[in-house]
């Protein structure tokens, strides 16, 4: 059923390519595509010389697409998924490449896909959520990109790039109205306070309804999975000569009610802690939007960060430039999780986090003839904690739960690029880096502490030329690292020791093969292709139990192979007729492990969108458009294990948004009426089976429908 299911959207797809490319022989109109400027490698390029699989949006058609979040991009990037769980948090983004990515969130744990704003690297994922409305593009860089991009990319990378001061002077502003009590509002500034001098001011708030009620908490005052955000941000750029200098501050703070989850029982064997004690299904709400914790303390969720990046740009000469980025960020959040979803006090852990994070990056590049370059040097570091009290294990109350952890990063890098002539260019990269972690952790029974330092060499090989027909063909080896991990949740250390308990996973290792094309074979047809092999040395997957002492997380260490395709496509059947694609395909096997065959968790086989859209000009110089947005992602596991007996298998879902638009004649507003999952799909984000009960993660999502108005000034 599954196989034929795969094979019908393969077919459908090819079917909607095919059919794209026919009329492209009929047609010789020019202009339909505006050429793509990306900095996925640290230097300008055209995203068709790229040769890495690459995706971008540009950030003013966003909200077109009902992109409103980075959980949102997940929808249309082949072999992406970006699912939220940390802790309750609604703020949270947790994105998965290829099979790669982070199923926690604790301080000791470090995802797999890196996200950036503006170059500077965002550790932590709690409040990583961020507001899109000052975005000048999103780069999504899929294989690991551990040369540029170094520590924790080994699945790929993220990029948000934001508006640059004084490149557009203007205004604008967005409001949004619509069911579910949403209301969001947000402004854009961007003025020149004299030639060289300009500053821009990015604000607003983002408020959504909840899905549920906190069925014994009366005065619990917010709904299961409500939102609300407020955020701002100011940048300052000169730019004289041949020096420019941005400075960046940025400020959000978030609350909202737990996000909607529910706890199975029943499922169970009659040996697990929720069944011994008596309690079943019942006891948890009919309605799993609703919940039944009688923890008012966990009811709501707060989350804040801040930060300021300052970066300077120098053209030492017509050939040489550096750049330095510089920054500090810090991040706090408040959840916790009553994991039985009862009114009793059976499993809770009321929970803090917070993350202070310092990066320096220093950077030069250039061209000497047929040569470019890109060199730097790189420092990051973090200290955070996590602190739980107090923790109700299995009725038991009183104990606490302190994790802290300092890291230390430091790394050199280099790529070089060699044109061996017009169509042909080859480049090569290496980044050596050093790792240092110390880490704290204390279960109730008095401190523990252990260090480690890792170190690796990174390293990159690939080609790119251009055919005949402005075709773009590549192939690439590349290769990625990430240091080990100290486990999530020590509970081991109740026997007394951290020998065997406290101690991290050796560093790990990626190696990607890939070879791909890209660019525009016909006028009305843009695409991508790219097929790859991907092997992973030492990854350590989450597992979660219960003990007899607490909730223990350990790292499941394993081997992984990856082989996938992925195809991305813009076809216009007509000038005002036009439709994005994209197809994603993975295949995914994990070392056996003590006799198990693990799987790689929240990776769907199959991940397709279609984004057909219709323009229709008006006499008057004003435009109607209408959008349909389709995201399709497969079936997919919760955690490394396919035993049905585990109850964590997630079912398929498909998405479908949609946008009627009017654009006005000058081109200085939009009105839209918008839905967003109009077919009110329920899905689970993630699911955790404990051995004691089945955490069942739901989204946030339900049908959405509204008003949309920006006005340009």
């Amino acid at each position: 059923m599954k196989n034929n299911k795969i094979a019908l959207r393969l077919l459908v797809a090819g079917a909607l390519v095919s059919g794209a490319v026919a009329p492209a022989y009929a047609q010789d109109d020019e202009g339909l595509f505006e050429e793509i400027t990306v900095t996925a490698t640290k230097r300008a390029q055209s995203i068709y010389e790229v040769p890495i699989a690459l995706s971008a949006f540009e950030g003013d058609k966003l909200a077109q697409q009902g992109i409103v979040d980075i959980v949102d991009v997940g929808k249309f990037v082949p072999n992406l998924n970006i699912t939220q769980f940390s802790a309750g948090h609604t703020s949270s983004a947790n994105p998965f490449i290829r099979g790669i990515g982070l199923q926690d969130h604790l301080i000791t744990t470090d995802p797999g896909v890196s996200v950036y704003v503006d170059g500077v690297y965002l550790g932590r994922q709690v409040g990583q959520n961020w507001s899109l409305s000052n975005l000048e593009r999103i780069e999504v860089l899929r294989g690991p990109q551990g040369t540029l991009y170094g520590r924790n990319s080994i699945g790929g990378a993220i990029n948000l790039i934001t508006k640059t001061p004084g490149a557009d002077p203007g205004a604008r502003v967005g409001i949004e109205a619509g069911s579910r009590s949403r209301l969001n509002a947000d402004f854009y500034a961007d003025t020149k306070l004299s030639d060289s001098t300009a500053v821009s001011f990015t604000g607003g708030f983002k408020s959504r309804g909840g899905l549920g009620d906190f069925r014994n908490l009366p005065n619990a005052g917010i709904k299961v999975g409500e939102t609300q955000e407020v955020f701002a941000r100011v940048a300052l750029r000169y730019d004289a000569d041949n020096v420019a200098v941005t400075i960046a501050a940025d400020a959000n703070d978030a609350e909202g009610g737990l996000r909607p989850y529910t706890t199975l029982i029943d499922e169970l064997p009659e040996s697990s802690a929720l069944r011994t004690a008596g309690y079943t299904n019942a006891d948890v709400s009919s309605d799993p939007y609703d919940n039944n914790t009688g923890q008012a303390n966990q009811a709501r969720v707060t989350n804040s960060a801040s930060g300021v990046a300052v970066t300077l740009d120098w053209e030492i000469s017509d050939m040489t430039r550096s750049k330095i980025i510089a920054s500090a960020r810090t991040s706090k959040y408040k959840a916790g999780l009553d994991d039985d979803s009862l009114i009793d006090d059976f499993l809770s852990f009321p929970e803090t986090g917070q993350a202070d994070q310092q990066s320096f990056e220093f950077q030069v590049s250039g061209e000497r003839g047929d040569w470019d370059f890109v060199s730097g040097i790189y420092y990051f570091e973090e200290d955070g904690d996590n602190f739980q009290s107090p923790v109700t294990f299995n009725a038991g109350t009183g104990g606490i739960f302190i994790l802290e952890q300092n890291v230390k990063s430091m790394a050199i890098f280099t790529n070089v690029g060699y044109a061996v002539n017009d169509d042909l260019r080859l480049s090569g990269g290496l980044r050596y880096t050093e790792d240092e972690k110390d880490v704290l952790a204390n279960v109730g029974i008095g401190p523990f502490d252990a260090s480690q330092d890792f170190d690796e060499i990174s390293w990159e090989l690939a080609a790119n030329y251009t055919l005949d027909g402005g075709m773009n063909v590549y192939g690439a080896i590349q290769n990625g690292y990430q240091s080990g991990q100290f486990p999530a949740r020590p509970y081991c250390l109740f026997g007394g020791t951290a020998v065997g308990c406290l101690e991290a996973s050796e560093n790990i290792t990626a190696i990607n093969y890939e070879v791909g094309i890209k660019g525009q074979p016909f006028e009305r047809l843009q695409m991508s292709a790219a097929l790859f092999f991907t092997q992973y040395s030492d990854l350590p997957y989450q597992v979660s139990s219960t003990t007899g002492a607490g909730f223990s997380t350990e790292n499941l260490i394993v081997d992984q192979d990856s082989f996938g395709f992925e195809w991305e496509s813009t076809a216009y059947l007509t000038d005002n007729f036009f439709f994005h694609a994209s197809l994603g395909y993975i295949d995914v096997d994990v070392d056996e492990q003590s006799g198990v065959k693990p799987v790689a968790p929240l990776t769907p086989e199959l991940t397709f969108s279609i984004s057909p859209e219709l323009k229709v000009p008006m006499a008057g110089g004003g435009e109607f458009a209408f959008r349909i947005d389709y995201s399709f992602r497969d079936d997919m596991y919760g955690e490394p294990s396919s035993d049905p007996g585990r109850l964590t298998a997630i079912d398929s879902r498909d998405l479908l948004n949609a946008d009627f638009s009017y654009h006005s004649a000058d081109g200085s507003w939009t009105a839209a009426l918008y839905g967003r999952n109009i077919t009110d799909e329920r899905y689970d984000n993630a699911r955790l089976n404990t051995g004691d009960y089945v955490l069942q993660i739901l989204s946030n999502d339900a049908s959405e429908f509204g008003l949309r108005f920006t006005k340009d000034f």
